[in-house]
């Protein structure tokens, strides 16, 4: 297992309070010596221990193109694997469109021994929620992993996002794309877990 040196620290550290940073701005904010930053960066990216990605809010604090989130836990019947979930339904090039449209976080987990499928769920009101989910997300997966593939459905409406990531709180700690400048740096996490007495 890997861990993270000193120096990858206080660079991951500068990365989450700016993702746009130069190796230059690192280099100064840090002490660390530029080329140390770029190598080191790299190394932490060829290693895929970090990742980059844009988000546009689409929701509360942005666009306001969806109004209502739902939270699903799809419990599958005994004997669907991962793999062939994968294969058969994220591999699916309409199942692609629906889900890069739709669906803002999803995971693959276990419930009682059984294949879950974990995700939230994105729509305009409440209304279009069901009628996204029960006419896309079922039926995709039912056509693709067979009509009686799911065990149960549980769901919990979101109403207020707090915090991304460990360390994005929109709300409280981000301007204009970064971690605000008077946010403390203990404040992040990078990868020390402290354990309450």
């Amino acid at each position: 297992m890997r861990k993270l040196e000193e120096n990858e620290k206080k660079i991951v550290r500068e990365l989450i309070k700016n993702a746009r940073i130069s190796d230059n701005q690192i280099a100064k904010n840090t002490g660390i010596p530029v080329m140390t930053v770029n190598r080191k960066r790299k190394r932490l990216e060829e290693e895929k221990l970090l990742r980059y990605y844009t988000s546009i809010d689409k929701g509360e604090f942005g666009l306001d193109i969806f109004g209502a989130k739902q939270l699903y836990i799809i419990k599958l019947k005994a004997g669907i694997t991962r793999k062939e979930y994968l294969e058969k339904l994220e591999l699916n090039a309409q199942w692609k469109v629906f889900s890069s449209n739709h669906i803002s976080l999803s995971y693959i987990g276990e419930k009682d021994g059984h294949l879950a499928i974990i995700l939230i769920l994105d729509a305009k009101d409440e209304k279009d929620l069901v009628e996204e989910f029960n006419g896309k997300v079922v039926k995709s997966i039912k056509e693709k992993l067979g009509e009686n593939c799911i065990k149960k459905i549980i769901t919990v409406p979101l109403s207020k996002m707090i915090r991304v990531h460990h360390n994005y709180m929109p709300a409280f700690n981000m301007e204009k794309g970064t971690i605000k400048k008077d946010w403390p740096d203990e404040l992040l996490f990078v990868d020390d877990v402290d354990v309450f007495d």
